[in-house]
C-alpha cells in the first residue's frame, strides 16, 4: 500500500485546509499561506481533490512542526516536487527508527537536512 494512503497505525489522516485552520487557530488564507511559506505541505487528495495536510505535519500543539519548514525547502532545492517530499517524509527508513519524519519530531533535524541535501547528489 502506497505511504501517503497508510501508516503504521492504519489509514493515514488528511485534514482539508478548514480543518487545518481550526486545529491551528487561524483562518484559512493564513494556513495558504504558510503553504507558499514552504512552512507546510499539502496536496489534492479524494474524489474532489481537496488540498489536504498529512496531519503528522502538525505538532501535539496544533501548529506545524517546528524542523518542518527547513526540511521542506532542502528538499525542494533538491529538485523534490510536494508529492516526492511527503512519500520521502512519511517512509520508513531502516537506518532511522522510523521515518525522517519521526526523527524531525525526536528532534534530529540536522541529520535528517544533511540526508535531504544528500539526495540532490
Amino acid at each position: 500500500m502506497d505511504v501517503l494512503d497508510s501508516g503504521p497505525d492504519g489509514p493515514r489522516e488528511w485534514l482539508p485546509l478548514p480543518d487545518v485552520a481550526e486545529r491551528m487557530g487561524i483562518a484559512v488564507g493564513k494556513v495558504r499561506r504558510l503553504l507558499e511559506e514552504r512552512q507546510l505541505l499539502a496536496l489534492r487528495r479524494g474524489e474532489r481533490k481537496i488540498l489536504s495536510v498529512p496531519a503528522e505535519l502538525l505538532g501535539d500543539d496544533g501548529q506545524p512542526l517546528d524542523a518542518l519548514s527547513g526540511t521542506i525547502v532542502v528538499l525542494a532545492d533538491a529538485g523534490f516536487t510536494d508529492e516526492e517530499s511527503l512519500r520521502w517524509l512519511l517512509t520508513p527508513d531502516e537506518s532511522l527508527p522510523g521515518t525522517p519524519l519521526d526523527a524531525l519530531r525526536a528532534g534530529r533535524k540536522t541529520e535528517i537536512r544533511r540526508r535531504a541535501q544528500a539526495l540532490a547528489f
